[in-house]
C-alpha cells in the first residue's frame, strides 16, 4: 500500500516555503482529484509548523550508540523526557515562530512535550494572509475531501531559518494501492497460487511453536492505519477463531488511538492486526488509527507526533504505507528522519513495508528511466521489510523473491555506514546489475529483511479472503515476531531490541533464511526489460537478509549483552 507524505520544505531564492515543488510554481493537481471550490475566508483550517529543533547530530550519534551492542550505552535509551530536552527548539525560535503567528491573530495553538510542532487553528482569510500565494479551495476524491492549495507561498527571511516545514497546505495524499490489484497482476502474468498463508503457515514456515507466545506484562505492538483504513473488532474475533485454535492468543485490540471510523473495515487494516496478532501471538496490540478530524490534517503527521506526545507506547509499530520519494522534497524527508530517530532513541523499533512496485521506475526526459525509489522505506533509520513466495506453492518449502517486493537505493541518503559491507559485497559479487544510469550506488539501500508476501488469508466484514498480497503482509509479521523476541528479552531483565538495523547488519544474516532465488520488477523499456534487482547469497536489494529463523534469531538476539 502507498499513501500520504509530501509535504515539503525548499529555501529558494525568493524566500519561499514550497510544500512539494523545488521553485516558485503551482503545485500539480493529481489527475484523480477534483476541485469543487474555492474556501469561503471565514471556513476554520487546521496547520502544523515543523519547528526547527536542536542537537539532531548529537541525537543521531545517540541513536547509534544505544542500538549498537559493541557500544557501552547499548540500550540505555532514553526517556521522552529526555528526547524533548535534548531536540527542544531554542528559545528564540519558539519566539520568533509565536510572534509571526500572533502578529497575524494566530492564537488557538496547541503545541507537543517536545515543542517542535504546533498545530494551529485559524480562518482561511488570516492563513492565506499568513503565508502569502496561496489560495485554499476544496478537493474530492472517492467520497474523500480535502482542503488545500495550488500555489506556492511565501514565508519572511526572519521566520523561515525558524521553521521546517508548514503540513497542510498543499501535500495531497496518493491513492492507497487496492490489495486486490496485486492479485490481478499475478492472475494475469500468470502466477500460481496454493491454499493460501494463514497463522498456521507462517508459524510453520519461521518455526514458531505453539508455546511462542508473550508473556511479559510491559510488552506491546502496534499497527498504524490512515486513509479511511478501519479494522473491525467482530473481524478479529472471527479470524482468531478459524485460524488462531492452535496457540494462545488475543482476540481484541488492547488500545485504539484515535478515531475508528464507521462503515466497513479496511481490507489493509484487517490484514495489519490479524498477522501482527497471530506473529505476535498473546501480546496486547495497540492501532492508531487517524483520517484526519480536518480536512487540512495530514494523518501520518498526526501519527508522528503522537509519537513524541505519548510517554508510554508499544515497543514495536509497523506501517504498511510509502510515498515515491522524488515525490517529496528533502527537507520534508530529512525532518522525518528525525522523528523516527527521536523513537529509535527511546527503544522503540519501527518497521515500513517496501512497496509493491519492485525497484519502480520513474519516466525521465529524452525517452530515459530510473528506478524508483520509496520513502519512508529509504529512511536510513527503520527497518524496511521485503517480500517472498514460496518455491513451490503447494507446500510449506523455502522461499524466493515476491517480484512486487519493493527495494533498491535511495537518491536523496547516503548509505549509513552500518550497511556499507554488505552493500558493498552485493555490487561487487551479482553479476549483471542493472545500469548504474539507474539507481545511486551510494545510497541507503533497501529492505533489511523480509517475509512472506502473496497469498494471505484475511477476515474483513467477517467474509473470510484469499490471495491477499503485498509487502502489507510481510511487515506485521516481521513486527510480531520482533514482538515476540522483545518479550523474550523483557523476562530477562534486557531492554527493547529498539533501533534494529545496526545489530541485524552486524549479525550477517545469522537466524535468518537465506533467499538467493528470483528478482523483481523494473521499468519495461528495452535497457532492463522489465527487471530490476536479484536475490543473491547475503544481503540483497529484494528481500535484504531474508526471513525470520524464529529460534535462532531469538537466540542471536537475545544471548547478546
Amino acid at each position: 500500500m502507498r499513501v500520504l507524505l509530501a509535504f515539503c520544505v525548499l529555501i529558494c531564492s525568493s524566500l519561499i516555503l514550497c510544500e512539494h515543488l523545488e521553485a516558485d510554481q503551482d503545485i500539480l493537481i493529481p489527475e484523480d482529484w477534483t476541485r469543487v471550490g474555492r474556501i469561503d475566508p471565514t471556513e476554520k483550517l487546521e496547520l502544523t509548523f515543523a519547528l526547527r529543533q536542536q542537537n539532531v547530530d548529537q541525537l543521531e550519534h545517540l541513536l547509534l550508540l544505544v542500538s549498537d551492542p559493541k557500544s557501552a550505552q547499548y540500550g540505555k535509551h532514553l526517556t521522552l523526557q529526555e528526547v524533548a530536552a535534548l531536540v527542544r527548539p531554542s528559545q528564540l525560535t519558539q519566539k520568533v515562530v509565536r510572534h509571526w503567528l500572533q502578529s497575524h491573530g494566530v492564537t488557538d495553538c496547541q503545541t507537543i512535550l517536545t515543542q517542535d510542532f504546533l498545530q494551529c487553528t485559524m480562518n482561511t482569510q488570516v492563513a492565506e494572509a499568513l503565508l502569502p500565494g496561496i489560495e485554499f479551495h476544496r478537493y474530492v476524491r472517492d467520497g474523500i475531501s480535502l482542503v488545500r492549495s495550488s500555489s506556492a507561498y511565501h514565508v519572511h527571511e526572519d521566520v523561515l531559518q525558524h521553521l521546517d516545514f508548514v503540513g497542510g497546505v498543499h501535500r495531497f495524499p496518493p491513492k492507497g494501492q487496492d490489495l486486490n490489484e496485486v492479485l490481478t497482476k499475478r492472475r494475469r502474468s500468470g502466477a500460481k497460487f496454493h491454499l493460501g498463508n494463514t497463522p498456521a503457515t507462517l508459524r510453520s514456515r519461521y518455526n514458531l511453536t505453539a508455546a511462542d507466545v508473550g508473556s511479559a506484562q510491559n510488552n506491546s505492538q502496534a499497527v498504524a492505519q490512515f486513509l479511511e483504513q478501519f479494522y473491525h473488532p467482530a473481524d478479529l474475533a472471527e479470524f482468531m477463531t478459524l485460524f488462531g485454535r492452535s496457540f494462545q492468543h488475543l482476540s481484541k485490540i488492547d488500545r485504539v488511538v484515535g478515531v475508528q471510523g464507521a462503515g466497513k473495515a479496511g481490507l489493509e487494516a484487517s490484514l495489519d492486526v490479524e498477522y501482527i496478532m497471530s506473529t505476535g501471538a498473546n501480546i496486547p496490540t495497540w492501532v492508531f488509527t487517524n483520517p484526519g478530524r480536518h480536512e487540512t490534517q495530514e494523518p501520518f503527521l498526526q501519527w508522528m507526533l503522537l509519537l513524541s506526545n505519548m510517554t508510554d507506547i508499544p515497543w514495536v509499530h509497523t506501517i504498511s504505507y510509502g510515498d515515491d520519494e522524488d515525490s517529496l522534497s528533502s527537507a520534508y524527508m530529512m525532518r522525518i528522519n528525525t522523528e523516527f530517530m527521536k523513537a529509535g532513541v527511546r527503544g522503540i523499533s519501527i518497521l515500513f513495508a517496501s512497496g509493491d512496485s519492485g525497484a519502480g521506475c520513474r519516466h525521465l526526459t529524452k525517452g530515459e528511466n530510473s528506478f524508483r525509489p520509496s520513502f519512508p522505506a529509504s529512511s536510513p533509520y527503520v527497518t524496511t521489510v521485503g517480500g517472498t513466495s514460496f518455491k513451490n506453492p503447494f507446500k510449506v518449502t523455502y522461499e524466493v523473491t515476491d517480484y512486487i517486493s519493493g527495494g533498491g537505493f535511495s537518491n536523496v541518503f547516503k548509505m549509513p555506514d552500518y550497511q556499507v559491507g554488505a552493500v558493498e559485497g552485493y555490487l561487487k559479487a551479482v553479476p549483471g546489475l542493472p545500469p548504474k544510469t539507474y539507481f545511486n550506488t551510494s545510497g541507503r539501500a533497501y529492505p533489511d529483511i523480509a517475509a512472506l508476501s502473496d497469498n494471505y488469508w484475511v477476515v474483513t466484514d467477517r467474509v473470510p479472503i484469499p490471495w491477499v498480497s503485498g509487502t502489507s503482509a510481510s511487515t506485521p509479521v516481521v513486527g510480531g515476531i520482533l514482538s515476540l523476541i522483545n518479550d523474550q528479552r523483557f523476562l530477562k531483565g534486557l531492554p527493547s531490541l529498539g533501533f534494529l538495523n545496526p545489530r541485524l547488519y552486524q549479525l550477517q544474516g545469522q537466524g535468518l533464511f537465506d533467499v538467493t532465488d528470483g528478482c523483481h520488477l523494473s521499468c519495461l523499456d528495452e535497457q532492463v526489460q522489465g527487471q530490476g534487482f536479484c536475490a543473491a547469497p547475503s544481503w540483497d536489494p529484494v528481500t535484504g537478509w531474508g526471513t525470520p529463523n524464529y529460534p535462532a534469531l531469538l537466540a542471536a538476539l537475545v544471548l547478546e549483552k
